[in-house]
């Protein structure tokens, strides 16, 4: 090989040397200080435009709409568990699942309990995670009732709270407020669970058809995940969606 040929590699190496010294070190710095993209971080958190990561804002959870108008929770005060006075203001700020239910009742209301426990422990570290449990059966679910039945069923949130009062006022609540059917002669009630953003409106994913499911079901755990009608369990679509709302 000639000298002229062996100046010419040695001169490429030297520029190839020279690069690596002077411009890695410089994208290294820019794709530390978020100038330029990671793929994996883009595939991993979104669309990356300009350096700048795409801002955090509201989930893809609907809202429920009632004459052309936002579902919002409205005023309400009752008694807990612990006998203190608690009103939707205490729970501004936090999401939360409501359900309504009664200490006594022998079939679904326990099947709920249990999953509003599972559900507890999930998000036990979040202090903007509550829970509103409305007994159905005031004149026997006193404060006194509500705290062993908390016991029974591994209540250890200070943000859930079993809630006790008016007897109209708690059915009016159920059925007008969140739009869950309660019967007041026979303590007829549905499984359902309602979900409540931080500022107080319902919220939910879509059904199939695009519209908000409103409500999610309580009874059917993930462990069984279809009853015995063919209904698939809800309690997974409700964690995902409160960890949305928790986001947001």
């Amino acid at each position: 090989m000639s000298k002229k040929a062996n100046y010419s590699y040695i001169g490429i190496s030297f520029i190839i040397l020279l690069f690596g010294i002077i411009f890695v070190p410089r994208i290294i710095e820019r794709i530390n200080s978020g100038d330029i993209s990671r793929t994996d971080e883009s595939r991993s958190e979104g669309l990356v435009v300009n350096g700048k990561k795409a801002v955090k804002g509201k989930s893809d959870l609907e809202y429920l709409i009632i004459d052309g108008q936002r579902k919002k929770v409205p005023e309400f005060s009752f008694t807990d568990q612990d006998g203190k006075t608690i009103t939707n203001k205490d729970y501004l700020g936090q999401v939360y699942v409501v359900d309504f239910f009664f200490t006594t009742c022998p079939t679904i209301c326990p099947r709920m309990s249990k999953n509003l426990a599972l559900i507890q422990d999930v998000f036990k570290d979040n202090s903007e995670f509550g829970i509103a449990s409305f007994s159905i059966n005031p004149e026997n679910d006193t404060p006194e009732v509500l705290k062993t039945y908390a016991a029974d069923y591994g209540v250890t949130s200070a943000n859930w709270h079993l809630l006790t009062g008016a007897k109209e006022a708690i059915y009016k609540l159920s059925n007008i407020g969140f739009n869950i059917f309660v019967n007041i002669e026979n303590f007829e009630h549905s499984g359902d669970f309602a979900l409540v953003d931080k500022e107080g409106y319902l919220r939910s994913r879509k059904d199939g058809f695009g519209n908000p499911k409103i409500f999610y079901k309580g009874v059917i755990s993930e462990q069984e995940k279809v009853d015995e009608d063919g209904n698939e369990q809800e309690i997974t679509a409700l964690k995902q969606d409160i960890a949305k709302l928790l986001n947001e």
